[in-house]
């Protein structure tokens, strides 16, 4: 089976399980996703959905996150972890998003990449989300899974995203790496997965591999 028949497979059984699935990040405004998003490395969904929900209310807007004081932010976001290098991209992001893009998200791989803190993994994922581009977000789950189904022999998200982009439809694609990592979650965990209840089991090499 070539890898275009197996992304094919992949993509219909995970249609049929999550066919609604989206980010689980809470915001209103496009920065705020980005912002949460950011908040999100090493720490879960849940955790930083309960953070910034005071957190926006504290900053109402970007100026207010880029005249916090730093200590203070720091303090606000301590929850989710590694919170002197997060708030400093907090207000990084916000004092760029303000003089050099006027206040607005940038809708471009080039220009997210400008921003304090923030790499192909968030940037793809404002693409995908906010602006309904074509994007593929290489987390952790995606990797592990999609290197199991055997649609790529890497490890480093930036040669997985190159891999997947071959092979995931470009208006299906955010929509995909979404269904990856809650059926990473579910079944394909990175310790014990549930092969025997696994629907792509029949075309998984891992699985495959292990009988």
């Amino acid at each position: 089976m070539t890898r275009k028949e197996i992304a094919r497979l992949a993509v219909e059984e995970l249609e049929k399980i999550y066919p609604d699935i989206e980010c689980s990040l809470k915001y209103t405004k496009p920065y705020e996703f980005m912002f949460a998003a950011r908040l999100s490395a090493q720490c879960t969904d849940a955790r930083v959905n309960i953070v910034t929900k005071t957190l926006f209310v504290k900053y109402p807007d970007l100026q207010s996150f880029a005249d916090a004081d730093l200590e203070e932010l720091e303090q606000d976001v301590k929850p989710c972890g590694f919170y002197h290098n997060k708030a400093k991209s907090l207000k990084g992001m916000a004092r760029k998003l303000l003089d050099d893009f006027g206040g607005e998200l940038p809708d471009n791989m080039d220009d997210l990449l400008t921003l304090p803190g923030i790499g192909r993994k968030t940037a793809n994922l404002v693409m995908g989300d906010i602006y309904k581009k074509p994007a593929v977000v290489t987390d952790t789950h995606c990797i592990r899974i999609t290197g199991r189904l055997g649609l790529t022999e890497n490890k480093e998200p930036a040669k997985v995203e190159k891999d997947l982009l071959k092979l995931i439809p470009p208006e299906i694609s955010s929509h995909f790496c979404h269904q990856t990592v809650q059926f990473g979650r579910d079944i394909c965990k990175a310790r014990s997965p549930k092969c025997e209840e696994c629907p792509l089991s029949y075309f998984c090499r891992y699985y495959t591999l292990q009988k």
